[in-house]
């Protein structure tokens, strides 16, 4: 039978409606609607499109959005200079640096130059340690999207053993960590994993970041496995695809995530949680 499609457009809804209420909430609290800043350097296309959908959104949902936008060949200093003013601005709620930054920028420095409090990437390292120690933290917003796919599917994740494709700081590592959160027995692959199939045959959940379209095929996956696919490459025809040989796995596979309208469509909403979530902790402190 195939598998059960995780539909992330349709919990992208859910998600908006439910943001959309405790944006009210928090407005009402505030007495002014939460604010996000996206801090660009550059006009890369494909940054300038997303940071263009995330300002459309915000203004669909009753979120103040404001893009500082710096030249392609701004100086480091002016970088995490925008930043600090930004960190003290007490009516910014929240902070979102647009990667990939030029090569010439430091992004490590950059991300420390922000607040951690008003990081709604969750990429600051006091965010990361927070979740990697499994205390409140903000979360990357695509493995929170990917949770919360898996949760509100009534996919079980108690005691299930799970692999995780990919190690990197903002998908790979926190996926993994908010697992092991669930009560999962959690192994992580990447480039260097040998056989991997032969770990991934072992495995209910299989979860994928690495960035390598088709990568993951029926061959390595467990029969009735739940497979969430966070791959996001473009093909020469412009179409888009994931990392998981969609057609062969979703043969074999319990529930897999298509893409696109997999775990994209979350993410964004995840983004606007993120935001309630600090702006409330600020209103608290």
């Amino acid at each position: 039978m195939p598998a059960t499609m995780l539909d992330g457009r349709a919990l992208a809804q859910e998600l908006r409606q439910e943001a959309e209420a405790a944006i009210v909430e928090l407005t009402a609290k505030l007495t002014r609607a939460p604010s996000l800043v996206v801090v660009q350097v550059g006009d890369d296309p494909a940054s300038t499109r997303y940071v263009r959908t995330i300002g459309r959104l915000c203004k669909n949902v009753g979120v103040t959005f404001q893009l500082e936008l710096l030249p392609n060949d701004a100086p480091q200093a002016d970088l995490i200079g925008t930043l600090t003013h930004l960190n003290q601005q007490p009516d910014v709620d929240g902070i979102l640096i647009q990667m990939p930054l030029p090569g010439h920028l430091d992004a490590t420095s950059a991300i420390l130059a922000l607040d951690h409090r008003k990081d709604v990437d969750g990429v600051h390292p006091i965010n990361a340690g927070l979740l990697a120690q499994g205390q409140p933290a903000i979360v990357p917003n695509t493995p929170a999207g990917g949770m919360e796919l898996l949760r509100r599917n009534g996919i079980t994740l108690r005691g299930k053993r799970a692999a995780v494709v990919g190690r990197s700081a903002i998908v790979g590592r926190p996926m993994a960590q908010l697992l092991v959160q669930a009560d999962a027995t959690v192994t992580i692959c990447h480039s260097r994993t040998n056989d991997l199939g032969s770990v991934l045959r072992e495995c209910e959940i299989v979860c994928v970041a690495a960035g390598r379209p088709g990568l993951i095929t029926a061959a390595m996956i467990k029969p009735g496995a739940t497979v969430v696919d966070f791959g996001t490459n473009v093909c020469d025809d412009g179409s888009l695809v994931g990392d998981v040989d969609f057609a062969s796995v979703a043969e074999i596979a319990a529930a897999i995530t298509p893409v696109p309208g997999g775990t994209g469509p979350v993410t964004n909403m995840m983004l606007l949680k993120n935001l309630v979530t600090a702006a409330s902790a600020r209103l608290k402190a």
